[in-house]
């Protein structure tokens, strides 16, 4: 009997646990960081998704805009935080991929800091001019330019974004001079467009189709290989210049050390999120198709990007104005 109450007191001492195991994850709200303003269209995809997985989570999460360096500084900030699996990142093409080969003094190597989750969705852009630009099509605009070098300029979302590898590959293929103007994000390249500062851009159809609809701006071509049921009536570049391509996308990553479990938590909400039928509806009535891959998946098409895009980056020359 004394041995036994001897005994008690032990049994009564905490068992120091490693912190994973002492709560379940997650435990408190999910940080996702956007790497550009409020009102673009990697925040819209951000915003659509937040909700659906709180509810799966049990807990918030925060959409956090650090725009800048076309999205370099939020991919940055999430590659050096925590891997607890609770600061994430609402990746994009630029920030993702073409850094790695447009600015070789980043913070950070994609590959070796981030574990991605799920591609979220795919977008195509749509090329689009100030009513003010004559060119009624990629054909009159690209004499335009060859008729007066230099004179036309194109605004982007910032350098190595989608936008501005559009433009890019737009001028590297059909060989005319389009003066490069980078912004801080969608919103602002939009807003310089409407207003007249640029003649033209790329813009995201998640933002720009509504004021194509309304005569704002002229839609003159998609920058896909297919043309696009959102805007069946807009050709392809490729139809004037066989072979262009070019598509943005988003998709969610981890800090490289996070926890698999966490990895795998945080990607069946996302796809669960992003197969919600009001999801569906709001993102694809805008021109964004939800995709919700596997991370194995998602790894594999990052590397690709990082390859497609570092080839146009060396052939055309491409630096970060």
């Amino acid at each position: 009997m004394k041995r036994k109450l001897a005994l008690l007191p032990l049994l009564l001492i905490p068992i120091a646990l490693p912190a994973a195991a002492q709560q379940q994850y997650p435990a408190r709200a999910i940080r996702m960081v956007v790497g550009f303003p409020a009102g673009g269209p990697t925040d819209i995809v951000a915003r659509q998704m937040a909700p659906k997985m709180s509810e799966g989570l049990g807990q918030q999460i925060i959409v956090d805009n650090r725009g800048g360096a076309g999205g370099m500084i939020a991919t940055e900030q999430v590659a050096k935080a925590a891997p607890d699996g609770y600061t994430i990142l609402m990746g994009t093409i630029g920030g993702v991929a073409v850094a790695m080969s447009l600015n070789p003094n980043r913070g950070y190597d994609t590959l070796r800091d981030l574990a991605p989750i799920t591609q979220s969705v795919a977008v195509t852009s749509i090329l689009v001019t100030h009513p003010s630009v004559p060119a009624k099509t990629v054909k009159e605009l690209l004499a335009y330019a060859r008729a007066k070098p230099g004179s036309l300029n194109y605004g982007s979302s910032g350098n190595g974004t989608i936008t501005h590898l559009a433009g890019e590959l737009l001028k590297y293929m059909a060989k005319v001079n389009i003066t490069h103007v980078p912004y801080k994000g969608g919103s602002p390249a939009l807003t310089a467009l409407v207003s007249g500062e640029v003649d033209l851009t790329y813009e995201n159809s998640l933002i720009i189709t509504p004021h194509i609809k309304s005569g704002k701006v002229k839609g003159i071509a998609v920058t896909s290989a297919k043309r696009s049921a959102l805007l069946p009536e807009l050709p392809t570049i490729a139809e004037t210049l066989p072979g262009y391509s070019a598509s943005g996308w988003y998709g969610l990553l981890a800090p490289a050390a996070t926890q698999k479990p966490v990895i795998a938590r945080l990607h069946a909400e996302a796809v669960k999120a992003l197969r919600a039928p009001d999801v569906v509806e709001r993102l694809s009535s805008q021109g964004a198709e939800p995709v919700g891959n596997t991370p194995e998946e998602f790894t594999a098409f990052v590397r690709s990007e990082i390859s497609k895009w570092a080839t146009l980056v060396k052939a055309a020359n491409m630096r970060a104005d």
